[in-house]
């Protein structure tokens, strides 16, 4: 008989044989895509963090605009380094150093209110601390610009009614008006990194200190706040590289106030010049992006060869500090952070949209006419159906894309994978103002068949890029807390590795890519400095809508579109917390 005679006998080892093959062949076709994959996901990554950021040096050495013929020098960092841009420089490392430490001080006693005393109502007040985070920060920027102005403010207003004085006590066209604004998104921004800290911190730590005499004061400085030291490190470094990257509170506060930071230093030299001076203004975001990896790097060797257990094998209660008649107190200093970040900037939005001039609160001046003028407004329109497009398309596109990073970062032993994540964080790290410079120059050098320079694209690729940070951390602790024993059992039952990825780890982790999704959604429509940039004519979006109105002196038509904002913000953040309570019920 021959050979293939006997393998078709029964009983044969042929067609085991013939199994084993084909499981050959299909591991080699796995381990080739893998790479292809693999490859192809590094390639998408490179474009979108190490191609702006090498355009950003290149910028930074090359003395004309983008496209056109120059010389390679060192001009735009004589001027760096000049007497005038260093003060601007420590102007900027300053102010973030002014309102992170409040806002970090007041972030830990937030958080210490929520989550380890009896404060009534905790649960809601969480929600009413975190709301500002979720608000574009171009909206109270310019509703406390309507509030605070020294002449016509609507709480200089009311203080000269009430008192008859005749000078005004805020100015928030001030230093202090700047870190005013700015400790209004920090705190809350802050506040949610810690306030699961302090939930998942083991009592009988504390409680150890109590029984060997220390006072509440000393556990809480020798015992909580070292045990804590990672997450304070951790936040103090991303609220003060977000001090850095702030745009909204110096433009609106800073600017008539002759105060200059970093950020209005880049956009007033590329648009405020007769000829925009792309050089020195690339060369700052190089010299800022050179810092603050500075800043974490300081911050690595602060951490390396300690250790902060706060989470033990033991099981533990959390317990709550019983306050008193204190608990009130408490209670009433959570709804004053929320009356003064929230609803004193709606209420004069919603004040102001009545109104036919801002400052002149008369009944004879009640009107209907802003509505109107925003509702029949192409201009508008054009910029909330931007926004809308890039923000459904923007978040989708970049938790498709966190979800897979994460995936291979925490689920696989890939080759390549601690490049991916690497590249997936590098944005967190490049402010929305030295992103969108280095997209211009990328897209300006892009060869002519890539139209992607001065159309919504750009945009949209600024956005992936500022979200995937973002992305990859919520999906990474989504599947960190699924079991490799579930994929093994999906495998062993004969589900390929795409029908396993779509049918158990999606399926499980689907609550947290809502999650996601909603934050990315809200990151994108509050973005305002890549947008202001990178847009052109027909691509404009709702945060560079409202700076246009509010710079041609419309500060009523403002209040109206900030009114309708807050309308998204609302549904999408009690669309986000109802997914959330419903994946925990389901826990």
């Amino acid at each position: 008989m021959t050979e293939q005679t006997i393998g078709n006998l029964p009983g044969s080892a042929g067609p085991a044989r013939a199994r084993v093959l084909n499981r050959g062949g299909f591991r080699q076709r796995f381990l080739e895509g893998r790479t292809v994959g693999v490859a192809a996901l590094i390639a998408i990554l490179g474009f979108l963090t190490l191609y702006p950021f090498g355009m950003l040096l290149y910028g930074s050495l090359h003395s004309t605009p983008p496209g056109m013929a120059g010389e390679f020098n060192l001009h735009g960092y004589a001027e760096v380094f000049s007497a005038p841009a260093m003060l601007i420089l420590l102007n900027t490392v300053g102010i973030s150093l002014a309102k992170t430490i409040p806002s970090l001080t007041l972030a830990v006693f937030l958080a210490w209110i929520i989550a380890r005393t009896d404060t009534p109502w905790a649960s809601k007040l969480e929600v009413l601390i975190t709301l500002p985070f979720f608000i574009p920060p171009i909206l109270t920027a310019m509703a406390w610009a309507m509030l605070g102005n020294p002449q016509v403010g609507l709480l200089n207003t009311l203080w000269k009614w009430m008192t008859g004085s005749t000078t005004s006590p805020i100015n928030v066209y001030s230093y202090g008006g700047v870190v005013w604004h700015m400790i209004q998104y920090s705190t809350p921004f802050l506040f949610l990194f810690i306030v699961d800290i302090f939930r998942a911190m083991d009592p009988a730590l504390e409680e150890s200190s109590r029984m060997c005499g220390a006072s509440r004061w000393r556990t809480f400085r020798n015992i909580t706040l070292v045990l804590m030291m990672p997450a304070l490190t951790n936040s103090f470094i991303l609220s003060f590289i977000r001090g850095m990257e702030n745009f909204e509170s110096p433009l609106f506060f800073g600017t008539p106030a002759k105060i200059t930071v970093m950020t209005t230093e880049i956009y007033n030299s590329i648009n405020h010049h007769a000829t925009p001076d792309y050089q020195y203004a690339t060369a700052i975001g190089f010299t800022a992006m050179i810092l603050m990896f500075a800043l974490v790097f300081m911050q690595w060797r602060i951490l390396r060869g300690r250790t902060f257990t706060t989470v033990t094998g033991k099981g533990y209660q959390p317990k709550v500090m019983k306050l008193g008649k204190w608990r009130w107190a408490t209670f009433a200093f959570c709804i004053l952070f929320f009356f003064v970040t929230v609803i004193l900037p709606v209420s004069q939005l919603f004040i102001g949209s009545f109104f036919r001039f801002f400052g002149f609160y008369q009944w004879d001046m009640l009107t209907l006419e802003h509505y109107r003028n925003v509702f029949s407004s192409s201009e508008i329109w054009r910029g909330f159906i931007n926004t809308m497009l890039l923000g459904l398309l923007g978040a989708s596109l970049t938790m498709a894309l966190g979800s897979i990073v994460a995936y291979i970062s925490i689920r696989t032993k890939w080759r390549g994978r601690r490049l991916i994540d690497a590249l997936a964080w590098l944005p967190w790290m490049m402010p929305g103002m030295v992103l969108g410079i280095g997209f211009l120059w990328a897209f300006a050098m892009l060869p002519g068949p890539i139209p992607i320079y001065g159309t919504i694209w750009a945009l949209l690729l600024a956005y992936i890029t500022l979200g995937t940070p973002v992305s990859v951390r919520v999906m990474t602790g989504a599947y960190a807390q699924l079991s490799f024993d579930l994929e093994e059992c999906s495998r062993v039952h004969g589900a390929t590795f795409f029908q396993t990825l779509w049918r158990i780890l999606v399926a499980l982790a689907w609550p947290s890519f809502a999650v996601g999704w909603v934050l990315t959604f809200f990151m994108i429509m509050r973005e305002l400095s890549a947008s202001i940039l990178l847009y052109s004519v027909g691509s404009e979006v709702l945060s560079v809508v409202l700076m246009k109105l509010w710079a041609n002196g419309l500060a009523e038509q403002v209040s109206v579109i900030g009114l309708m904002m807050m309308l998204l913000v609302i549904a999408f953040r009690w669309l986000q917390l109802s997914v959330l309570k419903r994946h925990i019920s389901t826990l």
